[in-house]
Formats: structure tokens, C-alpha cells, sequence
């Protein structure tokens, strides 16, 4: 029975996210870490949103883009300006311009779990299962970040979205080497992650069919050498997170995936974000 479940869990991963697992990340010894499907070129801000109540609204509205209260900020405290002076922030470099998303809201997983069991099984997908596509978004997620921190970006035309590739690109072009090394994340490193959002969106612009999406966004919270920590037999502290010593290996990933479910069509999942950053950066001790 057991190998039974095991088997059925795979292959709903393969269905969910084939097209990443088709390309396994390439790792070597130096510091380049190089690592496919036409691309859906539908963006967000072309569609109406359904944002878990019964009218549409612009994509541009929806609140996991604006107002939101996750948002890392920056903030300098200092009682002594001779200590500090003519004191510089480097602002560190983003992949995409999006807001930096770190903890859960209790009223979007309230929001996903109606979006998931009331409207995405019924009408959508019978199979869809959201434990299964976190299994599946950890993957793609390591195999985007290691074709990233590779510079191979044309590994992932198809299974990232043109528009959002071009931003990353020239965002990597103003990297150094170190810079793009930090991208580069293994799945096993990922200690806590979680979807932040679940949205669906339709598109009415054509008479004859009604187009269909489904955009989820998640978090990633990755600790650099978790894997070796574990397979050392070291204990991990719970609160790894507030802990001085790993806080400057702790990054979080940012990655919104999106699917379209019309009737007839046959779609992969793809990413539309893409965004890395150390909350350490933006914190003054």
C-alpha cells in the first residue's frame, strides 16, 4: 500500500513540474556552477485576478503585490554620529523588481485553502495536490538558481518566462563571480518554505474560449551547508533563524509559478519571479 502512494506521489510530481526534472543541475568543483517547451508570454498584469471573493480585479491590485506588510526594510540606528561617519549602504542587487517576501499571512492561507479545495480541484484539476507541488517547486528551484549562478540562462528559455528572463539577465550581467556563486541554491538547504499565494486569473480578451491560470507564489527560507550539517549528524537548532553565526548563510527565494488550465491545452508549470536576497543585508547590527 505504502509503495503504492510512493509511486502515485511521483507521478504526480512528473506531472506537475516534468520539465524541470528534465534538466538536473550540473554541479562542479569551481565557483561556476552552470546547470526546455515554448514560454507563455501571458503576463499578470494583462489579466483579471480572482483574489478569493466573487469579483474580478486587475491583476496590478492584487494584494501579494501591493501593500505588502512582509516587505524587508532597511534601518540604520546610531546614537553617535562621530562613531559612524559618512556611513554607506551598498544596496545589494535584486534579480526582479518584487516585493521581499518572508513570513506567511494567515489571511492568504486561509484564502489558499479555499482557492485549492473549492476551486482548483473542482474546476480545475482533480489531481492537484499542494504538498506535492512544493516537492516539485524545490526542484525547479534548484535547477533556476544553478542555471543562473552558471550564467547558462538559455537552459532555461521555456521553463522561465521571456519577459522575466530578460530582467534577470540584465541584473546577472552586473554581478561579479562571488555575486552569482550566492544564487546557486540546493534543495536540501531549504530548512522552511511555504506558499505565500494562490491565485486564479482569466482571460475574456478572446470570444471563443475563456483562458484560465493558476499563479502561485512561494517562499523559500535556505541555510548554505544545511545538507552537510545533516548528513555530519549535527543538530540543527530550531531557531536557526535568530542565531548570529548562520546568519549571514541564510537566504530566501522568492519564485512565482504559473500554469495555464484551459480546457484542450496542454501546459507546464513556469516561473514568471525570480528573487534571492540575505535578510542580513538589510539589517544593522
Amino acid at each position: 500500500m505504502f509503495l503504492l502512494s510512493h509511486q502515485a506521489k511521483i507521478r504526480r510530481f512528473h506531472r506537475y513540474f516534468s520539465s524541470f526534472e528534465r534538466f538536473p543541475p550540473a554541479v562542479s568543483n569551481n565557483t561556476v556552477f552552470p546547470s526546455s517547451s515554448t514560454c507563455a508570454h501571458t503576463t499578470a498584469a494583462k489579466l483579471p485576478a480572482w483574489n478569493g471573493s466573487t469579483r474580478l480585479l486587475p491583476a496590478s491590485s492584487r494584494p501579494s503585490i501591493a501593500g505588502n506588510q512582509n516587505t524587508v526594510q532597511i534601518r540604520w540606528n546610531s546614537t553617535d554620529e562621530h562613531q559612524h561617519p559618512a556611513r554607506k549602504v551598498k544596496k545589494p542587487l535584486t534579480l526582479m523588481d518584487f516585493p521581499q517576501l518572508v513570513w506567511p499571512s494567515v489571511v492568504k492561507t486561509i484564502r489558499n485553502f479555499i482557492m485549492v479545495h473549492f476551486i482548483i480541484r473542482p474546476y480545475f484539476d482533480r489531481d492537484f495536490h499542494l504538498p506535492d507541488f512544493v516537492i516539485g517547486a524545490k526542484q525547479a528551484l534548484q535547477v533556476v538558481s544553478s542555471a543562473l549562478a552558471g550564467g547558462e540562462t538559455k537552459q532555461l528559455e521555456g521553463l522561465v518566462d521571456r519577459a522575466a528572463l530578460n530582467d534577470v539577465k540584465q541584473t546577472l550581467s552586473k554581478m561579479s563571480v562571488a555575486e552569482r556563486y550566492d544564487i546557486r541554491v540546493d534543495k536540501e538547504d531549504v530548512y522552511f518554505s511555504f506558499p505565500y499565494q494562490v491565485g486564479v486569473m482569466f482571460d475574456e480578451s478572446e470570444d471563443d474560449s475563456q483562458k484560465r491560470f493558476v499563479e502561485i507564489t512561494m517562499v523559500f527560507h535556505v541555510l548554505r551547508g544545511l545538507k552537510g550539517m545533516i548528513e555530519r549528524g549535527e543538530t540543527v537548532p530550531l531557531n536557526i533563524g535568530a542565531l548570529p553565526e548562520y546568519r549571514d548563510k541564510i537566504s530566501v527565494c522568492n519564485y512565482r509559478f504559473i500554469k495555464e488550465f484551459t480546457k484542450g491545452v496542454e501546459s507546464d508549470w513556469t516561473v514568471n519571479v525570480i528573487n534571492h536576497f540575505r535578510p542580513s543585508d538589510y539589517i544593522d547590527e
